[in-house]
């Protein structure tokens, strides 16, 4: 009964729920998935996901004047997220912003409409539940197991390659809308393996 009682729980120390950011070799093989389907909304989406760094909630709220000026996609833009009522910018890299002008042109899009409208009446843009089924497509596509992956997967790629290339966590921050930068710590899962990485660099 003592040795039962001494076991670690299995999560201590680990992130649970927390998903995977998808590797730049994950990208292409979604992006180009998703060019030789013909899926020009998924394209825009998932491209718009990972540079946007928005939460779900957000990403799927947006209309055509909020990542457009006349006709033209910009290159940076900003949103106020409905999580923290705090505004947050992003930038649209050129795939993206090619992505999103192909997308607003099929769908014929006017500026007020929903970016992402829904292809169900009774709600006016693609819920974050069928984002996340959408999302499930796309790793499943890529060969990856689903299970390690979701909507949060999108928000975290970007801002974990930056900061892996940066070590810049207040630029993460400010990308990501924390207010805190222990949320960004904590949402990167980046403390014990920097603290490892950092040590083994020092040599006394």
């Amino acid at each position: 009964m003592e040795s039962y009682e001494r076991r670690e729980p299995w999560n201590k120390g680990k992130l649970v729920g927390q998903k995977a950011p998808l590797k730049p070799k994950d990208i292409w093989a979604i992006r180009i998935h998703l060019q030789n389907a013909h899926q020009v909304r998924d394209l825009a989406l998932f491209n718009l996901a990972i540079d946007s760094k928005l939460r779900g909630c957000d990403l799927v709220a947006l209309r055509v004047r909020d990542v457009t000026h006349g006709n033209q996609v910009l290159s940076r833009t900003a949103v106020v997220q409905k999580k923290t009522q705090r505004p947050v910018q992003f930038e649209l890299t050129e795939p993206t912003r090619a992505a999103v002008a192909t997308w607003i042109e099929r769908a014929k899009l006017k500026p007020e409409d929903f970016l992402f409208p829904s292809r169900l009446h009774r709600s006016p843009h693609v819920s974050t539940r069928q984002y996340a089924r959408i999302v499930e497509q796309w790793v499943t596509a890529a060969g990856l197991d689903p299970s390690a992956y979701g909507t949060h997967s999108m928000r975290r790629t970007k801002a974990t390659l930056i900061y892996k290339r940066t070590k810049n966590l207040r630029a993460v921050q400010l990308l990501l809308g924390h207010s805190k930068l222990e949320s960004t710590v904590r949402y990167l899962g980046i403390e014990v393996d920097d603290a490892l990485e950092i040590s083994e660099q020092i040599e006394i």
